[in-house]
């Protein structure tokens, strides 16, 4: 297989590689106290498995209230459905700082034209720090753990499925210890439970 160039098809180690010529800004949350809504908002995206194969999928994370404001899946990494995932937070409200790793669909020039169009102050990452997206990346470990290992789908559209009322029982149901157990949509709505 090695002398033929024969490989299985498996997501590659570090896919946060940027894009030749692209601009990276530098992280602009190291003392950044986050005391409201809209005030940060992070993306990132993950590779999901499913029945021999895997999907991409991309999130928009709101920091104050752990409120995941849009997500969209795809077979390929691209930069489409990580600005259909933008777009589409941006209907919900406007962060002052917008957050990312150095992927090549974040510093690609389309991505930071949008954020940058919309008067939001661009945020990148450190080379290897995913530390400093952290809400993002815990988010996606509940979601693995909470859901993706336990299900194994079988197909795009189960996973689909399985990821919309995930999305929905993280932003609506689960409580954060954090957030004083409100749920994120408690939080970011300012929702008193009675």
């Amino acid at each position: 297989m090695q002398v033929m160039g024969i490989e299985a098809i498996s997501p590659k180690k570090n896919l946060s590689k940027s894009g030749k010529d692209h601009i990276v800004y530098p992280y602009l949350l190291k003392h950044v106290k986050v005391t409201l809504q809209n005030q940060v908002w992070s993306s990132d995206i993950t590779y999901l498995p499913i029945y021999r194969s895997f999907v991409y999928l991309v999130a928009v994370i709101d920091w104050f209230s752990r409120y995941i404001l849009s997500w969209e899946l795809s077979n390929s990494l691209d930069v489409y459905f990580c600005l259909e995932a933008l777009d589409r937070a941006l209907r919900q409200g406007k962060p002052e700082i917008f957050n990312t790793d150095q992927g090549s669909q974040f510093t690609s020039k389309l991505y930071t034209e949008k954020v940058i169009a919309n008067e939001i102050k661009m945020s990148m990452d450190s080379k290897g720090r995913a530390l400093d997206n952290i809400f993002i990346e815990r988010f996606w470990r509940s979601l693995k753990y909470e859901d993706i290992y336990l299900k194994d789908y079988q197909s795009i559209s189960e996973l689909r499925d399985g990821l919309k009322n995930y999305f929905y029982f993280y932003n609506n149901q689960r409580g954060h210890q954090s957030l004083g157990y409100k749920t994120p949509a408690e939080v970011y709505f300012n929702l008193n439970r009675n």
